[in-house]
């Protein structure tokens, strides 16, 4: 069918789907409860925004963005893919428009049409002093299969603008010659999610969006770039500003890959870039930095956030007053649990996944975030029951329907030299231990978590884990100690009861240079869930991983490799690192040092109490503010 025509008939669907979506909207406007993270309210509530089933004429929709126009019109963006969900097939960047706020919204457009190739990656920006909206997109040659773009990938940006709050837009044009350099001659990407015109200092009226690229010599991809590009005169013609780029090695190994680069202004007029990290070396999904000058360099290059627990993921950035806001899936492994987190300290600092406020804990993707009006919000997100690119969601929310700030929590002293002391989270208490006092966890919320410190991850070390159970349970898992990410993939050590199978399991999972991620475990032949105290030790050393519990050993071989790298990264006592399971008993004193222990040292002591070599102490024997 040719283009055009499918297009019209796209329209006249779309028109009778309104129609009737409009005649149902009391019944239809709310999504299922499933996607309902509380009963709806004024404070929340949220709907379908795009749907394939409901907008005829595409297989798919991913890659939302939105922005809210200068007359208040919201304007949501969105790649509308035609023959399948791939990310290099037919792609149109279509847009639906909301002149009450959110609540209701008009059919779906066609901003640009792909006719067989891709255009996406749509970056809205709105110039407040015009009125005018430009969309930043990325365009590339489509395929009819649902694989991705070749290596090297011909991407190229483009510009669209409307006039009239997105009712009309006008012809794309080129930006190659602007903002992409003949040495970003492989992948190339425009946002995705809402750029900003900055309102303080100097740089006052200066549009800002990011972008991300690689490097092709002819034979592999030799380097990763992030920039931020900026306008000085209202759109006209626009120029790269800040830049940072990271190399990548011969054997495919690189620290940092910053992409999908989102953007906020913060309130001292410096700008927040936080960025997805992508199969780096460094430690964790997500990597920000700042510029100091109006986006035209940034004050240090990236550097990667290893406690904030993310899967690999584009995320959004919004400023609400004196809170930053970050949009994105909370669970460290998979796309799922769209969460929004806060930082009051400029993004220094946010908040961790127990203080953040969950939108839906169904699979979820892609995001951003707007403004709508005072202290409400708007989110635009990938969601689904059964996988992140079932749907567009909107949900509206004001301020106090999130979380609110919380205080310092509870905490118990760590030992190791220089440590600051550990988080007890959900109320875990003290009993009695193997050495004076124990902490009690309930298997519901009960944990201790350390601080990120650069002496935690283990990589490539030998080392031993020293700790004291008691507990009864007969079922479920039962997480003792947790260092690393999460998953199959990830980098991790981990100790843990399971009664179900009768047995207590240790486990490393590894990554070496360029290689797949490979995992060891080591088990007992039984469960040791009798109520009584005692004495585990996980050591890896002299080529072995042992599993000890009382003195009765097992081992298996080593497989080298690094325990901490590429994935987000926490401690954890009774608690799985991506909050999934927690432990029912008594723990007493965890000890980690950075080398393997001799078997007589095992059995001192003394030596157990040793502070040198030590990674983390916790005699868990007081909890205190």
């Amino acid at each position: 069918m040719p283009s055009g025509l499918r297009a019209r008939l796209r329209s006249v669907l779309a028109l009778v789907c309104t129609a009737a979506a409009l005649l149902l909207a009391p019944l239809a406007s709310l999504h299922p409860a499933h996607a309902q993270p509380v009963e709806n309210t004024a404070e929340f509530e949220q709907q379908v925004l795009f749907k394939a089933s409901r907008d005829p004429g595409y297989a798919c929709f991913r890659i939302p963005a939105i922005v809210k126009a200068a007359d208040g019109t919201l304007l949501a963006f969105a790649e509308g893919r035609v023959l399948n969900c791939g990310d290099a097939t037919d792609i149109d960047i279509v847009l639906k428009r909301s002149t009450d706020g959110g609540r209701t919204w008009g059919p779906l457009q066609v901003v640009t049409e792909g006719g067989g190739d891709t255009h996406g990656n749509p970056a809205p920006v709105v110039d407040r002093d015009t009125g005018r909206v430009w969309l930043v997109e990325t365009y590339n040659t489509g395929r009819t299969d649902s694989a991705g773009c070749p290596v090297p990938c011909d991407r190229t940006p483009h510009l669209q603008y409307s006039d009239d709050n997105g009712v009309t837009w006008s012809a794309p044009r080129d930006l190659s010659p602007e903002i992409l350099p003949s040495a970003w001659n492989s992948w190339y990407a425009t946002g995705p999610a809402h750029g900003i015109q900055l309102t303080r200092g100097r740089y006052a009226g200066r549009l800002v969006f990011g972008v991300n690229a690689e490097s092709w010599d002819g034979i592999r991809i030799t380097a990763n770039h992030a920039a931020l590009i900026v306008s000085d005169d209202h759109g006209g013609h626009w120029r790269i500003g800040a830049q940072d780029t990271w190399p990548i090695a011969e054997d495919g190994t690189f620290r940092q890959k910053p992409s999908e680069l989102a953007v906020a202004e913060r309130e001292d007029g410096s700008i927040l870039v936080s960025a997805r990290e992508q199969d780096g070396t460094d430690l964790g999904h997500r990597t920000q930095a700042v510029s100091r000058d109006g986006g035209a360099g940034f004050a240090a290059p990236f550097h990667d956030l290893p406690d904030l627990y993310a899967p690999m993921v584009q995320g959004s950035l919004l400023r609400l007053g004196d809170r930053l806001l970050l949009a994105c899936p909370a669970d460290p492994d998979r796309r799922r649990t769209m969460m929004i987190r806060s930082s009051y300290d400029g993004g220094r600092t946010w908040d961790s996944v127990d203080r953040g406020t969950v939108v839906t804990t169904d699979w979820s993707g892609y995001s951003d975030l707007v403004r709508i009006a005072g202290d409400t919000v708007g989110l635009v997100y990938e969601g689904g029951a059964v996988d992140a690119r079932d749907e567009i969601r909107f949900a509206r929310f004001t301020e106090d329907w999130l979380a609110p700030r919380r205080g310092r929590d509870p905490v118990t002293a760590d030992l190791a030299p220089h440590a600051r002391p550990a988080a007890v989270l959900g109320g875990a208490r003290e009993t009695a231990g193997v050495f004076g006092g124990a902490l009690e966890f309930d298997g519901t919320d009960d944990a201790v978590r350390l601080p990120y410190s650069s002496r935690l991850p283990l990589g490539t070390k030998d080392f031993t884990v020293s700790l004291w159970f008691r507990y009864t349970a007969t079922g479920g898992e039962q997480p003792m100690l947790w260092m690393g990410g999460a998953g199959t993939t990830q980098p991790q050590v981990w100790l843990r009861g399971e009664p179900a199978n009768h047995r207590m399991q240790g486990l490393i999972t590894v990554r070496d240079g360029a290689n797949a991620p490979q995992t060891a475990y080591v088990r007992t032949d039984t469960a040791y869930n009798d109520g009584r105290w005692h004495h585990a030790v996980l050591r890896r050393g002299g080529g072995r991983l042992m599993l000890s519990v009382d003195g009765m050993q097992s081992s298996v071989a080593d497989i080298p490799g690094s325990v901490s790298r590429n994935s987000p990264f926490g401690v954890h006592i009774g608690q799985r690192m991506d909050s999934r399971a927690f432990f029912t008993g008594a723990i007493d004193e965890v000890h980690v040092w950075n080398r393997a222990l001799t078997d007589q040292e095992l059995s001192d002591p003394k030596a157990l109490r040793s502070a040198q070599d030590t990674v983390l102490w916790l005699p868990l024997d007081h909890v205190g503010r």
